[in-house]
């Protein structure tokens, strides 16, 4: 047997103090592989998105890329099952219905629309600032008669502001829509259909008087 076998057999501790050390660096070492295999999954995943993003900026490559994803989508809608659900909750509905009534004696011309996506009513130029907003929504869109948004208003339930990051979604769809100049209301469970039909009022009369 080897003196350093029989060294670390007659002193115990100093052969558990080997055998721990060698079982975190077989640790060490297999947790760096995995992180080596993972980065290259996603380097693998990347490369694989970018050319599909410059097979669909190149013509016949790219219209061809472009069914391949139609195909693929439409295969796995034939496999699925959906169903219709309300573009609005009931408090939402309710509240649709006062400002719809509100509009039509305040400004017939105006009307308000459910569940609308920031990305279909704003614009920018700056690419990540647009793709910030652009699957975020408002509850209800104040219109005039050109389709054009004028006030979003955001309906304030009981269980709005559950989670972590609800406030800071709600901040940056409240500096979005100010910097194109549209205006954002709140209207929090517990108003009054008088209470809110006054919001409308005074929503009229500011854009009528100038203020927007």
């Amino acid at each position: 047997m080897p003196p350093e076998i029989a060294a670390l057999i007659d002193k115990p501790w100093l052969l558990a103090i080997v055998l721990g050390a060698g079982a975190v660096l077989g640790i060490a070492v297999e947790r760096f592989v995995e992180s080596l295999k993972r980065a290259e999954r996603r380097a693998y995943w990347k490369g694989r998105n970018s050319a599909k993003k410059r097979s669909g900026a190149s013509g016949a490559g790219g219209a061809k890329g472009a069914t391949d994803l139609a195909a693929d989508q439409l295969r796995t809608v034939m496999q699925a099952s959906f169903r219709a659900r309300p573009l609005l909750n009931k408090p939402e509905r309710r509240l649709l219905g006062v400002i719809d009534a509100a509009l039509a004696a305040e400004n017939p011309g105006w009307r308000a629309m459910g569940q609308v996506s920031l990305g279909e009513i704003l614009s920018s130029t700056d690419k990540d600032a647009y793709f910030a907003i652009n699957s975020k929504r408002v509850d209800l869109l104040i219109v005039d008669a050109d389709c054009q948004p004028l006030h979003a208003v955001e309906f304030q339930g009981a269980g709005h502001h559950t989670g972590k990051t609800a406030a800071a979604r709600d901040a940056v769809k409240k500096e979005a829509l100010r910097r194109a100049g549209i205006g954002y209301v709140e209207v929090v469970k517990g108003d009054t259909p008088a209470e809110v039909r006054e919001m409308v009022r005074k929503l009229v009369g500011r854009v009528a008087s100038g203020a927007g």
